[in-house]
């Protein structure tokens, strides 16, 4: 019975001991169904940009690491792309269905964008999130389609009168006031032009506009003087151009405009490269980016040899403001994730990263606020016109459109001296053809 009973004992613990065995060597079915499942990957979104200066580059590439280190779910894939190509790729891409999650957008062209459902409307997001009140009316009225938000801003920008101090010395002219709210009038900059041309041989007076080139720009530098008198382009709904671009307030701003060229003779039709630095030119408007540029200079230097003044006024002080502003495309598969991105990088920290590293103007009163430089000579001239009399371009699909009239029409009554009444009806009569072609079915 013992042995027995000593048999039956050992084998159990023989049992007992296979068990043991089994289990300590037998993997972790748990585990390894842990380890074989798969990595949880970030989500990635595509962004479009033009390609801009190296600063520009620089400022987005750190504004999508450091929003990456704070959003680990998220990777962003920036693309840039050459300022001439950038509009035709991008509604090559957005034709053929595959367009970036998010894009930027020169204001401007807008109403293209959102007329053909090619943006999602952020209206509520920036409503609920994007602290609003914190941008000027026209800078949101010119992200917005129909009295919705499509786009979020995060740098603005502004124009103002540079001055070369050595012109005006010579010619016993005082310098212009540097305050925002004091600018000249456009009768002052023509009396000073006058006496700077008549004091030595060859200098222009005055570039009222930037010349005449090609793109944005002559809308941009030019649309001002209509609005400096009272003027508009298109009428409040942007339905039509009569009796807006032709307004008696319109002409008497045009009229000024061909006059600085032909009565008064004191702007050029054409001018060498560089006259302002070399010289021959007294005074020009010019971008707040300008400034970087002139740093670069060696012997050309703000306080010595030039100065900045507020853009000259009509009956009404009126600067323009517009610039690249960031949007998700109608077609994201992760909209949810694009705003995001773009809360970051318009947010108060991201706009002031940006604005830090590019010396652009910023959207936010509480980013100038907080940047001492925006507030003293000479950025405080372009600050304060951005905030406080600046408008916008219109809002309207046909924009192209618009555009292109108000380049021809500026070039018909300077270079072509051609009568001032009869250029502003053509122009109507090409701004109304082409904001029909938008309202067929």
């Amino acid at each position: 019975m013992k042995k027995r009973f000593t048999f039956i004992l050992s084998v159990l613990i023989f049992f007992g001991l296979m068990l043991a065995a089994i289990y300590l060597l037998t993997p972790d079915e748990k585990k390894e169904t842990e380890d074989r499942s798969p990595t949880i990957q970030p989500t990635e979104l595509t962004f479009w940009r033009n390609r801009g200066n190296d600063a520009e580059n620089k400022a987005f590439d750190e504004l999508i690491s450091s929003f990456e280190r704070l959003n680990t779910d998220i990777r962003i894939k920036m693309k840039t792309i050459p300022y001439s190509d950038y509009e035709v790729r991008l509604r090559t891409e957005i034709a053929i269905g595959t367009p970036p999650d998010i894009m930027a957008i020169d204001s401007p062209t807008l109403a293209l964008y959102a007329h053909a459902g090619s943006l999602l409307c952020i209206d509520s997001l920036m409503k609920e999130e994007g602290d609003i009140e914190d941008f000027p009316k026209s800078t949101l009225k010119g992200l917005s389609y129909k009295g919705q938000i499509y786009l979020a801003p995060i740098a603005e920008s502004s124009i103002a009168l540079f001055y070369n101090k050595h012109l005006l010395k010579e010619a016993g002219v005082p310098y212009p006031s540097p305050n925002p709210n004091e600018p000249l009038t456009w009768d002052e900059v023509i009396e000073i032009a006058k006496k700077v041309t008549a004091s030595k041989k060859g200098t222009i007076g005055i570039d009222p506009g930037q010349g005449f080139g090609d793109g944005e720009a002559p809308a941009y530098f030019k649309m001002p003087f209509l609005w400096q008198y009272g003027a508009s382009v298109l009428s409040p709904d942007a339905i039509t151009a009569s009796g807006y671009l032709d307004s008696e307030d319109a002409l008497e701003a045009l009229q000024i405009f061909q006059d600085l060229y032909h009565k008064h003779a004191v702007a050029s039709l054409e001018m060498e490269p560089d006259a302002f630095i070399k010289g021959k030119l007294a005074m020009t408007i010019l971008g707040s980016w300008t400034l970087k540029d002139f740093e670069k200079q060696v012997n050309f230097t703000l306080g010595e040899d030039f100065g900045v003044a507020p853009l000259p006024k009509g009956r009404f002080q009126g600067a323009p403001n517009g610039g690249w502003a960031l949007g998700i495309s109608s077609q994201s598969k992760h909209p949810n994730e694009a705003w995001r991105f773009i809360k970051y990088v318009t947010s108060y920290e991201g706009m002031k990263k940006y604005v830090t590293i590019t010396g652009d103007l910023p959207s936010r009163y509480s980013v100038v606020k907080d940047i001492p430089e925006l507030n003293k000579y000479p950025l405080n001239i372009f600050s304060e016109q951005t905030l406080r009399y600046s408008q916008n371009r219109p809002v309207t699909p046909a924009y192209p459109v618009v555009s292109n009239a108000i380049r021809v029409l500026f070039e018909d009554i300077a270079l072509g001296d051609k009568d001032v009444r009869s250029s502003a009806k053509e122009a109507v009569a090409k701004i109304n053809a082409g904001l029909l072609e938008f309202e067929k079915p």
